[in-house]
């Protein structure tokens, strides 16, 4: 059974249509490199499935389930986390305080509830293990590396037991030691079973650990195959609409 399958997704803002009749699938534990070129739909897909946006028309259905989001927080209770290329954490946190920025633990203390430190600590720092990231939950996220930093926005997706995680750029803007560690982290995600949509622009990375290409033109699928058996040349050509496939 699918994790995410699109049946027939079109998105319109009035005259412009962003998405028309993308069909989709992706299977638990699979990771597929989501391309296009700079308009293609990339971001309209990822907020159709995330819950940002409404589709106009077609289904979405998670677990071969139907879903209908109205919010992000539809889609986030459905098993489905974000995490967008400016990560959305707090640079005078700690790692394990922003791991649960806005789930925090608290513990009773007669009358009163107040915060359980020690307790999400030591639960980021089982989410850490978990991704084999050296990531450590008392480190300040100001002082950490990009690749770090993602571990910590990765951390964050897996308390609410995601059973599909759509990344946005994640290897932009880090050095080639940092993307190591990025590729790594969706490599254990996949490893746990959780389904990946990596949107990025560096071809080397989405072939280096994608299972499934899936290249977007002018708001349309165009292609959607194994990376095995495709190539950075054939999905450029896809991208520029210099190859057509039948």
């Amino acid at each position: 059974m699918s994790a995410l399958r699109l049946d027939n997704i079109s998105k319109h803002f009035g005259a412009i249509h962003a998405l028309t009749d993308v069909s989709l699938s992706i299977e638990p534990g699979e990771v597929v490199g989501l391309m296009g070129d700079n308009g293609a739909g990339k971001s309209t897909l990822v907020k159709v499935i995330a819950g940002n946006f409404a589709p106009t028309s077609g289904e979405i259905h998670i677990g071969g389930t139907r879903a209908n989001f109205h919010r992000p927080i539809d889609a986030q209770r459905a098993g489905i986390e974000v995490v967008y290329q400016d990560l959305a954490i707090c640079n005078n946190l700690s790692a394990a305080s922003n791991v649960f920025l806005g789930r925090e633990l608290t513990r009773q203390f007669g009358p009163f509830r107040v915060l359980d430190y020690a307790g999400m600590r030591v639960r980021a720092g089982e989410l850490f293990k978990r991704l084999k990231s050296e990531t450590r939950p008392r480190d300040l996220v100001k002082r950490m590396s990009g690749g770090q930093r993602q571990a910590v926005a990765i951390a964050r997706t897996l308390l609410s037991d995601a059973r599909i995680v759509l990344m946005d750029e994640p290897t932009a803007a880090i050095s080639v030691r940092q993307v190591a560690e990025v590729l790594n982290l969706i490599r254990q995600l996949s490893d746990h079973g959780i389904a990946v949509v990596l949107i990025s622009h560096r071809m080397p990375d989405v072939f280096q650990v994608a299972d499934r290409i899936a290249v977007l033109r002018r708001g349309r699928l165009v292609a959607s195959k194994r990376a095995a058996d495709s190539s950075p040349e054939e999905v450029t050509g896809l991208i520029t609409g210099a190859i057509e496939l039948a």
